[in-house]
């Protein structure tokens, strides 16, 4: 039988320039998380990064809503949808991975967001609920089991993520100080009472070694 570390999984969720400070969506301190991050992935076999990858007339854009501001939500076919500042435009540094990861193991990189009507939170789902990226399918069929997730931002595409790993049918847990949040309205904590709820675990990266060497 594979070991936990041949069934376990490190999920890099939206390490990129969009998300970082400067960005088109800049999630404060999302930076300190890359040396977080390249000092846990040497713990792991196997790593998979995903990518906002938006065309630039995105649904969940707010400039393509006239007289509609950022941080609104409007209601869509598939639900509620917070309107957002332009980024991560497919194709632009902006959209980029940023240039300090070091996780060379990576075996997948899932591009999310880039049907226009439809945002993309999950690694797995996207908003509409019923359009699935793959990635289930994917860890499934190579007996991945446990997924450790990080990355941007906590609240909302990590959060989306783990949840939807739960009910995939993998654990699950968070890195919490490999990831940063938004945190708009109390969403962090709305986040993390959720994923409780689904099962997710809450770790810090100094947990990892104990985890993957476990029996």
């Amino acid at each position: 039988m594979p070991d936990i570390a041949e069934r376990s999984a490190l999920i890099l969720v939206d390490v990129q320039y969009g998300f970082m400070p400067g960005g088109g969506l800049p999630v404060a301190g999302g930076d300190e998380i890359v040396p977080v991050i390249n000092a846990l992935a040497p713990h792991f076999q196997n790593a998979v990064l995903t990518q906002d990858w938006h065309p630039a007339d995105h649904i969940s854009f707010a400039a393509n809503h006239p007289g509609r501001e950022a941080m609104e939500s409007i209601s869509l076919p598939y639900g509620e949808q917070v309107l957002w500042p332009t980024h991560c435009v497919q194709g632009t540094r902006d959209a980029a991975l940023h240039d300090g990861l070091r996780v060379p193991q990576a075996q997948l990189i899932v591009r999310k967001g880039f049907h226009r009507e439809v945002d993309s939170y999950s690694a797995f789902l996207e908003a509409d609920r019923r359009t699935t990226t793959g990635l289930a399918a994917y860890l499934h069929a190579r007996g991945i089991t446990r997924l450790y997730l990080c990355g941007l931002a906590t609240d909302f595409c990590v959060a989306a993520s783990a949840v939807d790993a739960r009910a995939a049918g993998f654990e699950a847990a968070v890195i919490e100080d490999a990831c940063r949040a938004i945190d708009a309205d109390g969403s962090l904590a709305r986040a993390w009472s959720d994923m409780q709820a689904a099962g997710v675990r809450r770790l810090t990266a100094a947990d990892i070694p104990a985890e993957l060497g476990a029996a």
